[in-house]
Protein backbone atom coordinates (compact mmCIF):
# COMPACT_ATOMS: atom_id res chain seq x y z
CA UNK A 1 0.00 0.00 0.00
CA UNK A 2 1.11 3.55 -0.65
CA UNK A 3 1.75 6.05 2.09
CA UNK A 4 -1.00 8.59 2.47
CA UNK A 5 1.43 11.20 3.77
CA UNK A 6 2.61 13.93 1.45
CA UNK A 7 4.77 17.00 1.67
CA UNK A 8 2.99 18.56 -1.26
CA UNK A 9 -0.61 17.85 -0.27
CA UNK A 10 -2.03 19.59 2.77
CA UNK A 11 -5.59 19.50 4.09
CA UNK A 12 -6.82 18.15 0.77
CA UNK A 13 -5.46 21.07 -1.25
CA UNK A 14 -2.55 20.95 -3.66
CA UNK A 15 0.10 23.36 -2.38
CA UNK A 16 2.16 23.22 -5.57
CA UNK A 17 0.07 23.14 -8.71
CA UNK A 18 1.15 20.89 -11.56
CA UNK A 19 0.10 21.78 -15.07
CA UNK A 20 -1.79 19.05 -16.88
CA UNK A 21 -2.78 18.20 -20.44
CA UNK A 22 -5.49 15.66 -21.23
CA UNK A 23 -4.79 13.73 -24.42
CA UNK A 24 -7.70 12.15 -26.31
CA UNK A 25 -7.07 10.30 -29.60
CA UNK A 26 -10.22 9.89 -31.65
CA UNK A 27 -11.52 8.60 -34.97
CA UNK A 28 -15.08 8.91 -36.26
CA UNK A 29 -16.86 8.71 -32.90
CA UNK A 30 -18.14 12.28 -32.46
CA UNK A 31 -21.00 11.43 -30.09
CA UNK A 32 -18.65 9.53 -27.79
CA UNK A 33 -16.04 12.28 -28.02
CA UNK A 34 -18.57 14.96 -27.10
CA UNK A 35 -19.52 13.09 -23.91
CA UNK A 36 -15.83 12.77 -23.00
CA UNK A 37 -14.99 16.41 -23.67
CA UNK A 38 -17.98 17.70 -21.71
CA UNK A 39 -16.89 15.60 -18.72
CA UNK A 40 -13.41 17.10 -18.97
CA UNK A 41 -14.84 20.63 -18.94
CA UNK A 42 -16.21 20.22 -15.41
CA UNK A 43 -13.21 18.62 -13.70
CA UNK A 44 -12.61 19.76 -10.12
CA UNK A 45 -8.96 20.28 -11.14
CA UNK A 46 -9.30 21.87 -14.59
CA UNK A 47 -6.79 20.76 -17.21
CA UNK A 48 -4.61 23.43 -18.76
CA UNK A 49 -5.36 22.02 -22.18
CA UNK A 50 -7.25 19.20 -23.88
CA UNK A 51 -5.55 17.82 -26.98
CA UNK A 52 -7.83 16.00 -29.42
CA UNK A 53 -5.78 14.08 -31.96
CA UNK A 54 -7.59 13.18 -35.18
CA UNK A 55 -7.02 12.47 -38.84
CA UNK A 56 -7.77 15.04 -41.58
CA UNK A 57 -10.40 12.82 -43.23
CA UNK A 58 -12.45 12.64 -40.01
CA UNK A 59 -14.87 15.36 -41.08
CA UNK A 60 -17.63 14.45 -38.59
CA UNK A 61 -15.30 15.03 -35.64
CA UNK A 62 -14.07 18.30 -37.10
CA UNK A 63 -17.67 19.46 -37.51
CA UNK A 64 -18.40 18.59 -33.87
CA UNK A 65 -15.41 20.58 -32.64
CA UNK A 66 -16.42 23.59 -34.74
CA UNK A 67 -20.06 23.46 -33.66
CA UNK A 68 -19.23 22.99 -29.97
CA UNK A 69 -16.24 25.36 -29.82
CA UNK A 70 -17.96 27.72 -27.37
CA UNK A 71 -18.67 24.87 -24.94
CA UNK A 72 -15.16 23.42 -25.28
CA UNK A 73 -12.81 26.38 -24.77
CA UNK A 74 -9.73 24.40 -23.75
CA UNK A 75 -9.75 21.99 -26.66
CA UNK A 76 -6.93 22.10 -29.21
CA UNK A 77 -6.87 19.84 -32.23
CA UNK A 78 -3.78 18.01 -33.45
CA UNK A 79 -3.88 16.36 -36.85
CA UNK A 80 -2.01 13.18 -37.71
CA UNK A 81 -1.68 11.65 -41.17
CA UNK A 82 -0.67 8.13 -40.14
CA UNK A 83 -3.38 5.62 -39.22
CA UNK A 84 -3.45 3.90 -35.84
CA UNK A 85 -3.52 4.90 -32.20
CA UNK A 86 0.26 4.81 -31.78
CA UNK A 87 0.80 7.66 -34.23
CA UNK A 88 -2.02 9.65 -32.63
CA UNK A 89 -0.65 9.22 -29.13
CA UNK A 90 2.86 10.14 -30.22
CA UNK A 91 1.56 13.27 -31.95
CA UNK A 92 -0.17 14.22 -28.71
CA UNK A 93 2.96 13.64 -26.64
CA UNK A 94 4.93 15.81 -29.05
CA UNK A 95 2.35 18.60 -28.80
CA UNK A 96 1.96 18.64 -25.00
CA UNK A 97 4.24 20.81 -22.86
CA UNK A 98 2.73 20.53 -19.36
CA UNK A 99 4.05 18.76 -16.26
CA UNK A 100 1.56 15.91 -16.59
CA UNK A 101 -0.11 14.22 -19.56
CA UNK A 102 -3.32 12.34 -18.77
CA UNK A 103 -4.57 9.99 -21.49
CA UNK A 104 -8.08 8.67 -21.95
CA UNK A 105 -10.17 7.18 -24.75
CA UNK A 106 -12.83 9.10 -26.62
CA UNK A 107 -15.48 6.63 -25.42
CA UNK A 108 -14.94 7.42 -21.74
CA UNK A 109 -16.34 10.05 -19.39
CA UNK A 110 -13.82 10.90 -16.64
CA UNK A 111 -15.47 11.41 -13.27
CA UNK A 112 -15.53 14.82 -11.65
CA UNK A 113 -12.43 14.36 -9.48
CA UNK A 114 -10.45 12.27 -11.99
CA UNK A 115 -7.72 14.77 -12.76
CA UNK A 116 -7.58 16.08 -9.19
CA UNK A 117 -6.82 12.59 -7.87
CA UNK A 118 -4.20 12.09 -10.57
CA UNK A 119 -2.44 15.34 -9.72
CA UNK A 120 -2.55 14.50 -6.01
CA UNK A 121 -0.64 11.26 -6.59
CA UNK A 122 2.03 12.99 -8.64
CA UNK A 123 2.31 15.79 -6.09
CA UNK A 124 2.59 13.32 -3.22
CA UNK A 125 5.66 11.49 -4.52
CA UNK A 126 8.23 12.89 -6.94
CA UNK A 127 9.21 9.33 -7.92
CA UNK A 128 5.77 8.54 -9.33
CA UNK A 129 6.07 8.50 -13.11
CA UNK A 130 2.63 7.16 -13.98
CA UNK A 131 -0.86 6.98 -12.48
CA UNK A 132 -3.87 4.97 -13.63
CA UNK A 133 -7.24 3.95 -12.31
CA UNK A 134 -10.43 2.02 -12.80
CA UNK A 135 -12.54 2.24 -15.93
CA UNK A 136 -16.13 1.35 -15.10
CA UNK A 137 -17.31 -0.51 -18.20
CA UNK A 138 -20.88 0.09 -19.39
CA UNK A 139 -22.26 -2.69 -21.59
CA UNK A 140 -25.80 -3.48 -22.71
CA UNK A 141 -27.31 -0.94 -20.34
CA UNK A 142 -25.48 -2.24 -17.26
CA UNK A 143 -22.16 -1.65 -15.53
CA UNK A 144 -19.71 -4.53 -15.60
CA UNK A 145 -19.15 -5.03 -11.88
CA UNK A 146 -16.73 -7.16 -9.93
CA UNK A 147 -13.73 -6.87 -7.64
CA UNK A 148 -10.09 -7.83 -8.07
CA UNK A 149 -7.20 -7.07 -5.76
CA UNK A 150 -4.48 -8.00 -8.25
CA UNK A 151 -4.24 -5.41 -11.00
CA UNK A 152 -1.62 -4.52 -13.59
CA UNK A 153 1.01 -7.14 -12.76
CA UNK A 154 3.36 -9.45 -14.65
CA UNK A 155 4.08 -12.96 -13.34
CA UNK A 156 7.64 -14.32 -13.27
CA UNK A 157 6.94 -16.24 -16.51
CA UNK A 158 5.35 -13.28 -18.26
CA UNK A 159 1.61 -13.75 -17.89
CA UNK A 160 -0.03 -10.35 -17.53
CA UNK A 161 -2.94 -9.59 -15.22
CA UNK A 162 -4.97 -6.53 -16.18
CA UNK A 163 -8.21 -6.23 -14.18
CA UNK A 164 -8.01 -2.43 -14.31
CA UNK A 165 -11.78 -2.33 -14.87
CA UNK A 166 -12.40 -4.40 -11.72
CA UNK A 167 -9.76 -3.13 -9.29
CA UNK A 168 -10.70 -2.51 -5.66
CA UNK A 169 -8.80 -1.49 -2.55
CA UNK A 170 -6.30 1.28 -2.01
CA UNK A 171 -3.59 2.65 -4.29
CA UNK A 172 -0.79 0.24 -5.11
CA UNK A 173 2.32 0.02 -7.26
CA UNK A 174 1.83 -1.81 -10.56
CA UNK A 175 3.66 -2.60 -13.77
CA UNK A 176 0.84 -2.01 -16.28
CA UNK A 177 -1.55 0.88 -16.79
CA UNK A 178 -4.58 0.78 -19.10
CA UNK A 179 -4.86 3.14 -22.06
CA UNK A 180 -8.40 4.27 -21.23
CA UNK A 181 -7.18 5.73 -17.95
CA UNK A 182 -3.46 6.42 -17.64
CA UNK A 183 -1.30 9.47 -17.04
CA UNK A 184 2.40 10.17 -16.98
CA UNK A 185 4.81 12.75 -15.69
CA UNK A 186 6.43 14.56 -18.60
CA UNK A 187 9.85 14.25 -16.97
CA UNK A 188 9.37 10.48 -16.80
CA UNK A 189 8.31 10.26 -20.44
CA UNK A 190 11.33 12.19 -21.69
CA UNK A 191 12.02 11.10 -25.26
CA UNK A 192 10.09 7.84 -24.91
CA UNK A 193 7.24 7.35 -27.35
CA UNK A 194 4.71 4.62 -28.12
CA UNK A 195 6.34 1.79 -30.05
CA UNK A 196 5.87 2.28 -33.80
CA UNK A 197 6.61 -1.40 -34.43
CA UNK A 198 3.23 -2.39 -32.99
CA UNK A 199 0.77 -3.76 -35.53
CA UNK A 200 -2.81 -2.82 -36.27
CA UNK A 201 -4.70 -0.29 -38.33
CA UNK A 202 -6.62 1.33 -35.47
CA UNK A 203 -6.58 0.42 -31.78
CA UNK A 204 -3.17 -1.33 -32.03
CA UNK A 205 -3.96 -3.51 -29.02
CA UNK A 206 -1.36 -3.62 -26.23
CA UNK A 207 0.21 -0.25 -27.02
CA UNK A 208 -0.54 0.71 -23.41
CA UNK A 209 1.15 -2.50 -22.23
CA UNK A 210 4.29 -1.71 -24.18
CA UNK A 211 4.47 1.89 -22.98
CA UNK A 212 3.87 1.23 -19.31
CA UNK A 213 6.30 -1.70 -19.23
CA UNK A 214 8.98 0.52 -20.73
CA UNK A 215 8.35 2.94 -17.87
CA UNK A 216 8.27 0.13 -15.30
CA UNK A 217 11.83 -0.85 -16.28
CA UNK A 218 13.10 2.52 -15.12
CA UNK A 219 13.40 4.05 -11.65
CA UNK A 220 9.95 5.67 -11.99
CA UNK A 221 7.01 4.15 -10.11
CA UNK A 222 3.56 3.39 -11.54
CA UNK A 223 0.49 3.71 -9.31
CA UNK A 224 -2.97 2.22 -9.76
CA UNK A 225 -5.77 3.77 -7.71
CA UNK A 226 -9.37 2.56 -8.24
CA UNK A 227 -10.63 5.98 -7.13
CA UNK A 228 -9.03 7.55 -10.21
CA UNK A 229 -12.09 6.62 -12.22
CA UNK A 230 -13.64 7.00 -15.65
CA UNK A 231 -16.87 5.60 -17.03
CA UNK A 232 -16.11 3.57 -20.15
CA UNK A 233 -18.64 3.01 -22.94
CA UNK A 234 -16.83 0.67 -25.39
CA UNK A 235 -17.74 1.89 -28.85
CA UNK A 236 -17.36 0.68 -32.40
CA UNK A 237 -13.84 0.35 -33.82
CA UNK A 238 -13.03 1.13 -37.43
CA UNK A 239 -10.35 -1.50 -37.92
CA UNK A 240 -9.87 -5.27 -37.95
CA UNK A 241 -10.33 -5.57 -34.16
CA UNK A 242 -14.06 -5.69 -33.47
CA UNK A 243 -13.67 -6.75 -29.82
CA UNK A 244 -15.96 -9.81 -29.59
CA UNK A 245 -15.85 -11.00 -33.23
CA UNK A 246 -12.99 -13.28 -34.28
CA UNK A 247 -10.66 -11.81 -36.88
CA UNK A 248 -7.39 -13.64 -37.64
CA UNK A 249 -5.51 -10.42 -38.38
CA UNK A 250 -6.65 -8.81 -35.12
CA UNK A 251 -5.65 -11.87 -33.06
CA UNK A 252 -2.29 -12.10 -34.82
CA UNK A 253 -1.63 -8.40 -34.26
CA UNK A 254 -2.49 -8.66 -30.57
CA UNK A 255 -0.15 -11.64 -30.17
CA UNK A 256 2.62 -9.83 -32.04
CA UNK A 257 2.27 -6.73 -29.90
CA UNK A 258 2.16 -8.64 -26.61
CA UNK A 259 5.15 -10.79 -27.56
CA UNK A 260 7.28 -7.84 -28.60
CA UNK A 261 6.35 -5.92 -25.43
CA UNK A 262 7.13 -8.82 -23.11
CA UNK A 263 10.45 -9.67 -24.76
CA UNK A 264 11.46 -6.03 -24.33
CA UNK A 265 10.52 -6.11 -20.65
CA UNK A 266 11.61 -9.49 -19.31
CA UNK A 267 15.08 -10.63 -18.32
CA UNK A 268 16.68 -13.42 -20.43
CA UNK A 269 15.58 -16.33 -18.17
CA UNK A 270 12.06 -14.92 -17.94
CA UNK A 271 11.90 -14.52 -21.72
CA UNK A 272 12.50 -18.24 -22.15
CA UNK A 273 9.83 -19.05 -19.56
CA UNK A 274 7.41 -16.66 -21.28
CA UNK A 275 7.90 -18.19 -24.73
CA UNK A 276 7.40 -21.74 -23.38
CA UNK A 277 4.28 -20.70 -21.44
CA UNK A 278 2.86 -18.74 -24.39
CA UNK A 279 3.25 -21.67 -26.80
CA UNK A 280 2.01 -24.46 -24.55
CA UNK A 281 -0.52 -22.65 -22.32
CA UNK A 282 -1.38 -19.05 -23.14
CA UNK A 283 -4.72 -17.47 -22.28
CA UNK A 284 -8.29 -17.73 -23.52
CA UNK A 285 -7.72 -14.61 -25.60
CA UNK A 286 -4.32 -15.68 -26.97
CA UNK A 287 -4.43 -19.46 -26.54
CA UNK A 288 -1.57 -21.92 -26.44
CA UNK A 289 -2.00 -25.66 -26.92
CA UNK A 290 -3.55 -26.34 -23.51
CA UNK A 291 -6.08 -23.54 -23.89
CA UNK A 292 -7.00 -24.79 -27.37
CA UNK A 293 -7.85 -28.19 -25.92
CA UNK A 294 -10.01 -26.52 -23.28
CA UNK A 295 -11.78 -24.38 -25.88
CA UNK A 296 -12.41 -27.17 -28.42
CA UNK A 297 -15.69 -28.52 -26.96
CA UNK A 298 -17.33 -25.09 -27.05
CA UNK A 299 -15.59 -23.45 -30.01
CA UNK A 300 -14.83 -26.48 -32.17
CA UNK A 301 -13.04 -25.41 -35.35
CA UNK A 302 -12.65 -21.84 -34.14
CA UNK A 303 -10.17 -22.79 -31.41
CA UNK A 304 -7.43 -24.10 -33.73
CA UNK A 305 -7.92 -21.10 -36.00
CA UNK A 306 -7.27 -18.84 -33.03
CA UNK A 307 -4.17 -20.83 -32.12
CA UNK A 308 -2.83 -20.56 -35.67
CA UNK A 309 -3.34 -16.79 -35.69
CA UNK A 310 -1.72 -16.45 -32.27
CA UNK A 311 1.33 -18.47 -33.31
CA UNK A 312 1.72 -16.44 -36.47
CA UNK A 313 1.68 -13.24 -34.42
CA UNK A 314 4.08 -14.57 -31.79
CA UNK A 315 6.59 -15.67 -34.45
CA UNK A 316 6.40 -12.24 -36.03
CA UNK A 317 6.88 -10.54 -32.65
CA UNK A 318 9.88 -12.74 -31.88
CA UNK A 319 11.39 -11.99 -35.29
CA UNK A 320 10.84 -8.26 -34.86
CA UNK A 321 12.46 -8.31 -31.44
CA UNK A 322 15.48 -10.22 -32.78
CA UNK A 323 15.79 -7.83 -35.71
CA UNK A 324 15.60 -4.52 -33.90
CA UNK A 325 15.82 -5.33 -30.19
CA UNK A 326 14.62 -2.51 -27.94
CA UNK A 327 14.63 0.19 -30.61
CA UNK A 328 11.34 1.98 -31.23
Amino acid sequence: MLSQQSENVKDGALTKALSATVLVPTFRRPADLKRCLLALQVQSYPPDEILVVLRPEDEDTQALLRDEAAALPKVRTVFVEVTGQVAALNAGLDAADTDLIAITDDDTAPRLDWLERIVTHFSSDSKVGGVGGRDWVHEHGAILDGSREIVGKVSWFGRTTGNHHLGVGGPRFVEILKGANMSYRRAAIGSQRFDTRLRGAGAQVNNDLAFSLSMAKTEWKLVYDPEVAVDHYPSVRFDEDQRQAFNPAAVSNAAHNETLSMLNYLSPPRRIAYLVWAFFVGTRVLPGLVQVLRLLPAQKGLAPRKWAAVQQGRRAGWSEWLRRGRAN
